[in-house]
């Protein structure tokens, strides 16, 4: 099987380019990675604890009852006709893993 590639080699230049935004890497830059652990100067709790009372009008304003709803898979699927239908998707070509 015969890849096509359609990555294009740089140009190469023959002078040096200095940047001031991407300077060469240098000894310094590369030591060891330095871990620093714990939570740092904040290490004590800065939460507040705080008491909300509230009446039962005030509960009621905020709090509605509702009907929970529970379907069945038979009768939705029984409920579809060819007018609720919708035709096929694509999504095109599988990207990642879907097609093992």
């Amino acid at each position: 099987m015969n890849l096509a590639t359609t990555a294009k080699l740089p140009k190469k230049t023959s002078a040096k380019v200095n940047d001031p935004d991407n300077p060469s890497w240098t000894e310094d830059m590369l030591d060891a990675p330095v871990i620093k652990r714990g939570r740092g100067p904040q290490a004590a709790s800065t939460k507040i604890l705080t008491t909300v009372r509230l009446d039962a009008d005030s509960l009621q304003n905020i709090i509605e009852p509702c009907d929970k709803v529970e379907y069945k898979l038979d009768e939705l699927v029984a409920g579809m006709t060819k007018k609720n239908r919708h035709d096929e998707v694509s999504f095109g070509t599988p990207v990642g893993k879907e097609a093992l």
